[in-house]
């Protein structure tokens, strides 16, 4: 193994470790008072008109761990047909199903824990809300009875959910 090759396994250790720390390495760590460093990053690396990124790094109650990075050029974003994101944005767009995700991310995953929560509804009113989340992607089906956010969708749930506060 060559010395460089080493330097180079190290920094990419450092990366890894300062990341699940949740600290930025030394050589990307954003200075006091750097607010947008990310976006800064961001627009050194998007051509104009720009674009939209979201990322993540989420332990879970339950014990995963997620790591999620997604972005979309600007332009891409506002020429799309905006209608075909309407089924994934309805399916969250109810009390009872926004807290199914929430028990689910907390580790509740088979119908009978879920329909020990109260404010769920009867059997018949949760399975509806589990049929429309699983259909809409937000949820998926891992055994009888038992579901699971996919690992890709724990970071754009958060990400929506982060969005709306004020």
């Amino acid at each position: 193994m060559t010395e460089e090759t080493l330097a180079e396994r190290v920094a990419r250790l450092e990366e890894r470790m300062a990341a699940l720390e949740g600290v930025a390495p030394a050589a990307g760590r954003p200075e006091p008072g750097d607010t947008f460093w990310a976006l800064d990053a961001l627009k050194e690396r998007a051509p104009d008109p720009g674009a939209v990124l979201f990322t993540g790094s989420v332990a879970l109650p339950s014990g995963e761990h997620y790591e999620w990075q997604q972005g979309h050029p600007t332009g891409d974003l506002l020429s799309d047909d905006w209608s075909q994101s309407a089924d994934a944005l309805s399916a969250l767009a109810h009390p009872v199903r926004l807290l199914l995700l929430r028990e689910i991310l907390h580790g509740s995953r088979t119908v009978s824990e879920l329909a020990a929560h109260e404010s769920l509804g009867t059997t018949g009113q949760l399975y509806h809300h589990l049929r429309q989340l699983v259909a809409a992607g937000w949820l998926r089906t891992t055994g009888r009875g038992r579901y699971t956010v996919p690992g890709e969708r724990v970071v754009p749930i958060l990400t929506v959910i982060a969005a709306t506060r004020r």
